[in-house]
C-alpha cells in the first residue's frame, strides 16, 4: 500500500478533483462480481471522468493517466483488464499530476458539482441504453446525496423534480417508469463505500 494512501485521512477523498461522486461509483465498481460486467462498468466511469474535463483531451497520455487514477481511486482493488499498464502500489511515492478543474457555478449544493456535470453529459447523450442508465446512475445519486441531508423525507418524486430542474426539463422522468433504489440499499452502498477506504 502506497504511503499516500496507507496515511489518507479517513474520510479525505484520494484524488479530490473528481469529488465524492465519482470516488462511490468507483467503490461501486469494486463491489461487481462479474468481471466482464464490472469492466464495462469501469469503462464507463473513465468517460465520465473525461467528460469533466473536456479541455483536457487534447494533453498526451490523458486517457493512460485518468486509468492510472481510476486504480489509484480503487486503492488498486479493481480487478479489470486495464487498456494501459497502470501505476503499482510499491511504485507509487507522491500524489499523480492533478487535473485542475474550472469554477462554476452549483445550482444544489447538496448535489454537489460532478452532479451537475453528469447531468449536463447526459442531456448531450443520444437516446439508448447507455443514456438510460446513466440516467438512472445520476438519480440514485441524487437520491443517496439527499439522504445525507435529510434520512426522513426523501422521495423520488422530489429526486426527479430536482432532476428535470437542473436539466432545464430535458430530462423528465415517469415515477412509474423508473424506481429508484431503497433507501436501505443506498445506505448500503454507502457503508460498503466507506468501509472500502478505511485503513486495514
Amino acid at each position: 500500500m502506497s504511503e499516500l494512501i496507507k496515511y489518507a485521512p479517513k474520510d479525505s477523498l484520494i484524488l479530490p478533483e473528481y469529488g465524492r461522486n465519482i470516488q462511490e461509483m468507483v467503490d461501486y465498481a469494486i463491489t461487481i462480481k462479474d468481471k466482464e460486467e464490472r469492466t464495462r462498468c469501469a469503462k464507463t466511469i473513465i468517460d465520465i471522468m473525461g467528460n469533466l474535463f473536456p479541455y483536457l483531451r487534447d494533453i498526451q497520455d490523458f486517457k493512460h493517466k485518468l486509468w492510472d487514477h481510476l486504480a489509484l481511486m480503487s486503492n488498486f482493488k479493481l480487478d479489470i483488464d486495464y487498456p494501459y499498464e497502470i501505476l503499482k502500489p510499491n511504485t507509487l511515492r507522491t500524489a499523480p499530476d492533478k487535473i485542475f478543474t474550472k469554477k462554476s457555478h452549483i445550482a444544489y449544493l447538496q448535489y454537489g458539482r460532478t452532479i451537475q456535470e453528469l447531468i449536463a453529459k447526459a442531456v448531450e447523450m443520444p437516446e439508448g441504453v447507455e443514456k438510460e442508465a446513466l440516467i438512472r446512475i445520476i438519480a440514485n445519486q441524487m437520491k443517496k446525496n439527499l439522504l445525507i441531508w435529510n434520512k426522513e423525507s426523501v422521495t423520488d418524486t422530489k429526486v426527479f423534480k430536482d432532476l428535470k430542474e437542473l436539466s432545464h426539463g430535458k430530462i423528465d422522468l415517469d415515477e412509474s417508469k423508473m424506481q429508484l433504489a431503497s433507501h436501505r440499499d443506498l445506505n448500503k452502498t454507502r457503508k460498503m463505500g466507506n468501509s472500502n477506504g478505511k485503513k486495514k
